[in-house]
């Protein structure tokens, strides 16, 4: 007797990404990483610690400041004031914004079709996430690059 199968389309929910082994996954596919809202050397913090950590790891940074309109590049690269500028388009955009700051970038993610979208630590926005998903976007939200890449490493 054969059972039948039944065929489930894939839900949107499926791109909300939240487990290590789906983390994990991202890291070692994406090569090409713009990340909004990085900080220059001169600032500091995770918003430059961390792309510069994924720039020694082998990451192609793209870096695309909020602020600093003097700065010419970040980490070596020169920088771009918005994701439409960067050619050929990213595998990842990354975001060091503050929750209410996301929606405001998201016409030109998806505009630019990025493969995931990944909310660093402490970022989190449910209705942004949705709609990245419900694009074919994977989404990681409230995660530290820098940490799963130590994971790695370990």
């Amino acid at each position: 007797m054969q059972e039948n199968v039944i065929a489930t389309a894939p839900s949107w929910r499926d791109h909300l990404l939240e487990s290590t082994a789906d983390v994990l996954r991202i890291l070692e596919r994406v090569k090409r990483v713009a990340v909004i809202g990085i900080k220059p050397a001169m600032v500091g913090g995770p918003a430059f610690y961390v792309p510069e950590r994924m720039q020694q790891s082998g990451y192609e940074i793209i870096p695309v400041p909020v602020y600093y309109p003097d700065i010419q590049e970040i980490l070596g690269a020169p920088i771009h004031r918005s994701l439409a500028t960067i050619s050929p388009p990213v595998d990842m955009v990354q975001l060091f914004r503050r929750p209410n700051d996301v929606p405001r970038h998201l016409d030109e993610i998806l505009a630019h079709k990025p493969s995931v979208v990944w909310m660093q630590l402490g970022i989190r926005h449910a209705q942004v996430a949705e709609q990245l998903a419900r694009a074919g976007i994977d989404v990681i939200q409230d995660r530290c690059v820098k940490v799963e890449l130590d994971r790695i490493r370990r």
